[in-house]
């Protein structure tokens, strides 16, 4: 197998014969409208560190879907195991989730510079409901596009390009902010990630999958709600619980330091935003090949090697950032976590779709998330908390801690290995 698209899978986006190559090519172009968006949000902390937000705050844009997720993930993956057709709340919840940047660009021409950081955090509380629906749904609608033999190409497909789009598009709007004066130029920026929100939406509403015979559940009640947890824990298999716990770890050392890079690049090393433009750049340009790269990886190492390796070189990224004051090697640095990043996300999309018990794949995703949802709410306050405390250094290190502890229980309970054999 070459690393190249093959000629018939161009065709196939050009001119779709069947619903199969038709869903493809939407989840495809679904997938460059969200690269577009995710451009530009890598810029939003930016954006509000610029603005003199606290480090709370800025972990907050972490925190805060999290937070909503941990609560609100297992009630919505039982909602979605009832519904015939998910890909109407797929599509309808992502486009609020994609279009709340272009109302974060408008809110400076309304309200006061200083009560701007506030009233984005704010927005963005209410944004997590519906990118909560989406994270759910999205694992089920891609699993059911691409199939069990067709997983690792056609996300590595979706992902690569999403990457390419995504690259382009943080090394444009990182000229363009340093080209025109500040606030304006972020608003445009923002206002401008509307037609990416757009694009997904159209086309993301255009997939096609069989409709799923609803599962009965009773209601979820409040008293009951930890009962329900453990129970589902305890009757989980032990594949899938090993799978969980463990990735809890590792996420939440990569939670942990998700708002110390922003932070790390404006506040110790004093980067401009073309600065950070490339480095973000270097961390989505990486992923035009990295996708497939470790596709072809997983056949030839399978997906436990592969979850390692990758899991390894992910725990080294904020050692060697806290390490360095230049921007050139932060850039080099991003790049190789990038491309470690990308073989991690197409393992870990395929061992939450093998782990999880077929009949309840819904709820057991929800309990899934729920539990990376905790990580991610709490790891990023707690890391904004302890560089405020010590030092970004310090916090930096810590979170690389947590990932390599991550690891290590990835090659103990040999996560990976005996998923291959579901």
């Amino acid at each position: 197998m070459q690393l190249q698209v093959p000629r018939d899978v161009l065709r196939s986006l050009l001119h779709p014969r069947d619903l199969t190559e038709r869903n493809i090519r939407n989840v495809l172009i679904d997938g460059i409208g969200v690269g577009i968006v995710t451009g530009v949000s890598t810029f939003l902390a930016v954006f509000l560190a610029r603005l003199g937000a606290s480090s709370l705050l800025v972990g907050l844009l972490t925190s805060l879907p999290a937070l909503t997720g941990a609560l609100l993930a297992v009630p919505i993956g039982a909602f979605l195991e009832r519904q015939r057709n998910i890909v109407p709340w797929y599509s309808g919840m992502r486009v609020w989730v994609l279009w709340s940047y272009a109302i974060f660009g408008l809110l400076p021409f309304f309200i006061p510079l200083e009560a701007v950081p506030w009233t984005v955090i704010v927005i963005w509380a209410l944004v997590t409901i519906p990118a909560t629906f989406v994270n759910l749904a999205f694992t089920l609608v891609m699993g059911g596009v691409a199939g069990p033999k067709r997983r690792f190409f056609v996300m590595s497909l979706r992902w690569s390009s999403l990457g390419a789009v995504s690259a382009i598009t943080v090394m444009l709007v990182g000229v363009i902010l340093d080209r025109i004066a500040f606030p304006l130029n972020y608003q445009l920026v923002f206002i401008g990630s509307f037609l990416g929100g757009l694009l997904s939406f159209l086309f993301s509403r255009s997939i096609q999958l069989p409709d799923n015979p609803p599962v009965a559940h009773p209601p979820i009640r409040l008293r009951t709600w930890f009962n329900t947890l453990g129970t589902a824990m305890r009757h989980a298999p032990a594949i899938f619980r090993n799978y969980a716990l463990s990735t809890f770890v590792f996420r939440s050392g990569v939670a942990m330091a998700l708002p110390l890079f922003p932070l790390y690049w404006v506040r110790h090393i004093g980067a401009s935003d073309t600065w950070i433009g490339i480095i973000s750049t270097a961390s989505s340009a990486v992923l035009i090949i990295a996708y497939f790269i470790w596709s072809l990886a997983v056949r030839k190492l399978g997906i436990g090697v592969v979850l390692l390796l990758t899991s390894f070189g992910m725990a080294l990224y904020p050692f060697v950032t806290a390490a360095s004051n230049s921007v050139l090697l932060l850039a080099i640095f991003a790049g190789f976590s990038g491309f470690f990043v990308a073989g991690n996300d197409l393992v870990n999309f395929d061992l939450v779709l093998r782990t999880t018990p077929q009949e309840h794949q819904a709820t057991y995703i929800g309990l899934f998330q729920m539990l990376q949802n905790v990580a991610l709410f709490l790891m990023p306050m707690l890391g904004t908390l302890l560089a405020d405390l010590t030092s970004l250094h310090l916090a930096l290190i810590v979170a690389g801690i947590l990932r390599m502890v991550g690891f290590l229980l990835y090659l103990w309970l040999r996560i990976g290995i005996e998923a291959s054999n579901v």
